[in-house]
């Protein structure tokens, strides 16, 4: 009877909060900051404007144009909503930062409030970092751009925190001395459980994503999932920069940092494609994809230091292609199923196409990844149905090797939904929350080698549910919603 009252209390409370939000609408070319800002035909002029105006809960639609700052916005009210409204990926509004001094204080956006949501804008030309994430929490920012920037597209710092990054695309940026911008710089003191799905870096002047950390205040676990590098170490006109090159660099300077990253792809960067360097943070790679990395001495997957106590290198299902060598690995990583070691052997002939540059396809309508065909696996390759389960979706009888699974028959571990069922947060680090259509409920949770770890039936008149994950150790689980006699699968990430 308590749960059922602090429910009804809970959604009578949100219920009061949202129908306050107010809607306002920024133009550009039809704006004038003299109107109300509260239809599409009486729009704002300026983004300043509506942010001004704007309070918590409230809703900024902000039309296709360009919108020129020379000095730094910082969003430090939370709770707002910014959408890009547009007709087309590229008319999305564009932040033009161009004019910004070239200094350390110039990040273009700088983000320092939490639970926002910014969809669909370009922010580019800024004298430091596009978007600078500096302690901010639980934002989620979907089908962005950061372009052109003077130091990395995207920063996260001081106790950045549960940010996800959906779709978003971050390239040619470059700072003066060419060694500092990344695509993706998740680094410094943040405080992880950040995560980044569907993400492109490329021809950024330094890496493509980089978790160098800095201070150990904080020991984060952050995750990428169905991430891709490409050129890092190049500049936009193609010729090499001063940077280090690398496309994924998951540590450094000899601290923790821990990284789940599955179905990512690293191709063709100045240097490695997945990088300890230096890092002593545990590292879980699952179907990851790294083809042609220029660096000779350590190829395509560079992990060569032993970690910390307690802190495990896993590699399953990952493939390597081109370049001198798969890479360096330390003695003590856990090794399954990967295309360097047996029975595997890989050649041009096993892929569908080596046309790398497919990565840069335009992005569909709704922001996700084009479809391409640069290493899928070719009919009749050793490494279709080769893998090993980890929790991940598959199709046939087993997991394919490599980023891409082949499309077919799904296979009895693969993702399944319904209406009205949803888990969340995903990743977890402590409770996942369970919605389900029916009160009556059992709900088991399974880790990589399929052993079940939680396992708990519900019938108390509730459709939400929680489980307490916080003593489980990060990696992938696979949790199995039984509802009336049927089976509904989901992959879940626990991030600590």
């Amino acid at each position: 009877m308590k749960k059922i009252i602090k429910l009804v209390f809970f959604l009578s409370v949100l219920a009061q909060y949202t129908s306050c939000a107010t809607e306002y609408f920024v133009n550009a070319s039809t704006g004038n900051d003299n109107n109300d800002g509260l239809t599409a035909n009486t729009p704002f002029l300026t983004f300043s404007k509506g942010f001004a105006t704007a309070v918590a809960g409230d809703v900024i639609n902000l039309y296709s144009g360009t919108y020129s700052y020379s000095g730094t916005i910082t969003f430090s009210k939370s709770n707002i909503t910014l959408r890009g409204v547009f007709s087309s990926p590229s008319t999305r509004p564009v932040f033009d930062f161009s004019s910004m001094v070239v200094a350390d204080a110039s990040a273009g956006i700088q983000l320092k409030g939490s639970n926002w949501y910014i969809y669909g804008i370009v922010i580019k030309g800024a004298g430091d970092n596009g978007l600078l994430v500096n302690g901010g929490k639980y934002n989620t920012i979907e089908f962005c751009d950061f372009l052109e920037n003077r130091d990395s597209g995207v920063q996260l710092k001081s106790g950045a925190s549960f940010n996800k990054f959906i779709n978003c695309d971050s390239y040619y940026n470059v700072d003066p001395a060419q060694g500092n911008a990344d695509g993706f710089a998740d680094k410094l003191d943040q405080a992880g459980f950040n995560s980044f799905r569907g993400c492109r870096a490329w021809q950024n002047s330094d890496d493509g994503w980089d978790g160098l950390i800095k201070d150990q205040t904080y020991t984060p676990t952050d995750t990428i999932i169905n991430c891709w590098c490409y050129k890092n170490g190049y500049l936009k006109d193609g010729s090499v920069s001063a940077g280090n090159g690398n496309g994924f660099k998951l540590g450094g300077n000899s601290l923790i940092h821990r990284n789940i990253v599955m179905n990512c792809l690293s191709a063709l960067n100045l240097s490695k494609g997945f990088d300890q360097n230096n890092g002593s943070g545990a590292a879980t790679l699952y179907n990851c994809t790294a083809y042609g990395n220029l660096n000779s001495g350590n190829g395509n997957y560079s992990f060569p230091l032993a970690l910390a106590s307690g802190e495990t290198l896993t590699l399953t299902n990952c493939l390597s292609h081109g370049g001198s060598k798969y890479g360096t690995l330390q003695s003590s990583a856990i090794q399954t199923t990967n295309s360097w070691m047996s029975p595997f052997s890989v050649s041009d002939e096993d892929f569908v196409s080596l046309d790398h540059t497919q990565m840069l396809l335009p992005r569909k309508a709704d922001g996700s990844l084009p479809d391409i065909t640069f290493m899928h696996l070719a009919d009749g390759s050793d490494m279709i149905d080769a893998g090993s389960y980890v929790g991940l979706p598959y199709t046939g009888n087993s997991p394919d090797l490599g980023c891409f699974e082949r499309p077919g028959i799904v296979g009895v571990n693969d993702v399944k939904f319904q209406e009205g069922l949803r888990a969340y947060p995903n990743p977890v680090s402590h409770t996942l929350n369970i919605e389900t259509p029916e009160a009556n409920t059992t709900l088991r949770l399974f880790n990589a080698q399929g052993v079940i770890v939680e396992e708990e039936s519900f019938a108390d008149g509730l459709s939400l549910h929680k489980i307490e994950l916080s003593h489980l150790k990060h990696g992938i689980y696979k949790l199995d919603m039984e509802i009336s006699g049927k089976h509904f699968y989901q992959s879940i990430v626990k991030s600590e």
